[in-house]
């Protein structure tokens, strides 16, 4: 990989380029496999790092308003909410990420007919399977909410938020699809148009929804579901929209709409790799659905506090996020064009640039905390020194996870999908967990926020190991050309 990095770019090009019809000559939007890797990198990456500062900011105004014009309770309320709402979202999450790697693959090998393929595929798919997550997260709502110790002055208002936000999951997991099967096929601005969009009316109607104007009545919290739930429902809209009229590689007209009652084979590796994907989704989900739990059984004010604190990491960890899915993208277009020299070389630069971004985002958070949280909690509020401290032992963490989410992007991209869900398995149970129970008895509530530098050492340790002796890698040359990628 060192090697690599000192070769000039033509040297880590792709073969001789064909356009995506098979003719001889001509160049392609949305590859990836040529040109300088950091160029390359930086700007596949910064408008999926906008996205995601648009949506992160997006929930956070959202929080600014709850907090401000409901109360404490009310924005405890949607802390616990949004964790079980990524809890359930992450049942589709898995198959999305699954759709995207093959897209990439077949993008990568000049194949879009079969990109389209799975792009159908992965997309009739999911939709199926949101709209029974929904149905299923309507009635259960008290049920889960209980089962995270919500607190009983929140409970209420809990229930009333997620029970709307279910009703949008199919919309949301549209936008999903859609913006990750673009980002596959090298396409980072479109989705960044249409989170634009979707944040511009959700900031919008937040506060006229939940105070009500006019003939709108006043809907508290419920109101500001509401408004994310319409707001995903334009986004999704203007997805389709641009991708017919700039007529995008992915798009599916004519017989190609068949595409979207998958195919055995199709469906055969969406589900075998993404249930794995989806199950690190979900332990991730579920470890901040424990956190939470945990947290709430210290009181009122520190759940407040780690909610803001949550507002916060949000931001903190946008950079890795974001590298980190150009990093796959990279990756697994290198992988279809069988050059895997590039492959090794895309995933040092993100490592690198990563480090970079989230050292830098992470001192600024911690330098300008209180005025920071004060945003969310107002600047007499007395979680604000909890949440200080929270941030102090907490915030350096998340650059060893964000190596981590880098280096599994590129597994993720060769098919390795059960050695990563293995190692998120160790550092957030019997890591994080482990050292929790393990310490409370001396440390008290200290042991919740040291528990995230514990969990994230042991997750880095275990990531480089697995990145450099694993045998992922051995069967790279063959895997694509037989069908698919390797397995782990």
């Amino acid at each position: 990989m060192t090697k690599a990095l000192s070769e000039p770019a033509a040297a880590d090009s792709a073969p001789a380029e064909r356009p995506a019809d098979g003719a001889p000559g001509g160049t392609r939007r949305g590859d990836l496999t040529q040109g300088p890797i950091l160029r390359t990198l930086l700007l596949f990456s910064i408008p999926t790092l906008i996205s995601n500062l648009l949506q992160t900011l997006n929930g956070s105004i959202n929080a600014m308003w709850v907090g401000r014009l409901i109360g404490e309770s009310a924005l405890a309320a949607t802390a616990n909410a949004n964790v079980i709402t990524f809890l359930l979202f992450s049942a589709v999450f898995g198959f999305g990420m699954a759709t995207t790697v093959k897209v990439g693959q077949h993008f990568g090998a000049r194949n879009v007919d079969a990109a389209r393929r799975t792009f159908g595929a992965g997309t009739g798919f999911c939709t199926l399977v949101s709209l029974a997550v929904a149905i299923a997260g309507w009635f259960a709502s008290p049920t889960l909410l209980r089962l995270m110790a919500t607190p009983g002055g929140s409970m209420a208002e809990a229930d009333a938020y997620l029970r709307v936000i279910f009703l949008s999951l199919p919309f949301g997991t549209a936008t999903m699809m859609l913006s990750m099967g673009l980002r596959g096929a090298g396409d980072a601005r479109t989705p960044l148009y249409a989170m634009i969009l979707t944040v511009a009316i959700d900031v919008a109607f937040n506060p006229l929804l939940i105070r009500g104007a006019g003939p709108i009545p006043a809907m508290g919290i419920a109101g500001s579901a509401l408004s994310t739930a319409l707001a995903n429902i334009a986004g999704v809209l203007l997805l389709v929209v641009v991708l017919y009229r700039k007529d995008l590689p992915l798009r599916l007209r004519g017989a190609e709409l068949r595409y979207l009652r998958p195919a055995w084979d199709e469906l055969g590796y969406i589900i075998g790799k993404g249930l794995p994907m989806g199950a690190q989704m979900l332990l991730i989900a579920a470890a901040q659905l424990v956190m939470v739990g945990l947290v709430n059984r210290e009181g009122l004010d520190t759940t407040a506090a780690y909610g803001a604190s949550m507002q916060l990491w949000n931001y903190l960890q946008m950079p890795a996020f974001a590298i980190g899915s150009a990093v796959s993208a990279m990756v697994a277009q290198a992988i279809g064009a069988d050059n895997h020299r590039r492959a090794g070389a895309v995933t040092l630069f993100g490592v690198t640039t990563n480090l970079v971004m989230t050292g830098v985002l992470g001192l600024l958070i911690v330098t300008f905390d209180r005025p920071l949280l004060a945003i969310f909690l107002g600047h007499d509020s007395p979680a604000i020194p909890i949440a200080r401290h929270i941030q102090l032992i907490c915030t350096w963490s998340f650059m060893l996870s964000g190596v981590m989410m880098v280096m599994t992007g590129t597994m993720r991209a060769y098919g390795a999908v059960v050695v990563p869900l293995l190692i998120l398995f160790v550092s957030f149970y019997p890591a994080r967990m482990g050292f929790y129970f393990g310490t409370y008895h001396w440390l008290g509530s200290e042991a919740l926020w040291w528990s995230y530098p514990a969990s994230s050492s042991v997750a880095l340790v275990l990531t480089v190991w697995a990145y450099t002796q694993g045998n992922w890698r051995h069967n790279r040359g063959s895997a694509y050309r037989a069908g698919g990628p390797p397995a782990d």
